[in-house]
């Protein structure tokens, strides 16, 4: 029995980890207008919005267990812009209509975010396409989610109808 435990001690203490501020986010300057051409430009399929606070234990856990993995920073890089958003910040920034606002009124007002995270995709056109509240249960899941975003699965199914197939799939295997 302390054989095993010694195993999988070992085993998740080698899983390779990185700071999300580092390899995940992408520095923002306050201009989503801006960070959309940027998109563009760089070819990339949208935008991601990470909606956290300070406070909260969800938000932590997704920075420390999914954000900080390698495979999940480099698909996210690869693909889109990604951003975190302070949704108690007064900072001002200007959102993807061109207007000039608070963080915060634009987590609460404009997307009315009221429990953190939201993780939040954006078309190029500036358009929010897919949303999820919550912390997800773990990598696969958050790159499922930015499969079915980048892919454009989002048009035909829900995500948890998307989620669900690929869990039987990776059963299946």
């Amino acid at each position: 029995m302390s054989l095993l435990i010694f195993t999988v001690t070992i085993e998740a203490a080698s899983v390779e980890t990185r700071d999300p501020y580092v390899h995940f986010f992408d520095q923002f300057f306050g201009d989503l207008q801006e960070e959309l051409a940027n998109a563009k430009e760089e070819g990339k399929k949208g935008v991601l919005i990470f909606f956290e606070m300070d406070e909260c234990p969800f938000c932590h856990r997704m920075k420390r267990t999914v954000l900080n993995r390698p495979e999940v920073q480099k698909f996210f890089k690869e693909n889109m812009l990604s951003f975190a958003i302070d949704i108690e910040g007064d900072v001002e920034m200007v959102d993807f209509k061109g207007e000039t606002m608070s963080q915060k009124d634009f987590s609460f007002k404009v997307n009315r975010v009221r429990a953190t995270p939201v993780i939040a995709f954006y078309d190029l056109q500036g358009e929010q396409v897919v949303r999820y509240t919550g912390a997800t249960s773990g990598p696969d899941e958050f790159l499922w989610m930015g499969e079915y975003f980048v892919d454009g699965h989002y048009q035909k199914q829900s995500f948890t109808r998307y989620k669900r197939e690929k869990r039987k799939a990776s059963k299946n295997r």
